[in-house]
């Protein structure tokens, strides 16, 4: 009787302590935080540049030019010719100042796999 009381209290006791440790960890929202995040906060393009994309408003400078010099390509496209517009829009993206960012988590808001963050001025960005 005894050791089935002790083990009530020693489970009831491990309880309270896990109980008391998690209520008093602060919580912290899982906020999103780089530029895969919605609104698109770094002006973010697909690369390559999808045919049928949404017009976007204030487009960069350096997804323009990506656009100018990479015709854009469409789901259907020979993979090969895909991954050649690829190259040459990495390319660039990389010549206009941008960065290329890999995107692991495929959504809505971002399908593709790459994207060029343009260079964005720090007193352009304080609005």
């Amino acid at each position: 009787m005894k050791t089935m009381l002790s083990s009530t209290l020693l489970l009831l006791s491990q309880l309270l302590v896990a109980f008391l440790l998690a209520t008093s960890a602060t919580v912290a929202k899982a906020e999103c935080s780089g530029c895969l995040c919605p609104g698109n906060p770094c002006k973010l393009c697909p690369l390559p540049p999808a045919k049928d994309a949404p017009p976007v408003s204030e487009e960069s400078e350096t997804c323009l030019k990506i656009k100018e010099k990479v015709p854009p390509v469409s789901a259907n496209t020979d993979p090969n010719a895909h991954y050649a517009s690829l190259d040459k829009s990495i390319m660039e993206c990389v010549r206009n100042g941008g960065d290329v960012v890999m995107n692991s988590r495929r959504n809505k808001e971002f399908p593709s796999k790459h994207y060029c963050k343009p260079y964005i001025a720090p007193a352009a960005s304080k609005k």
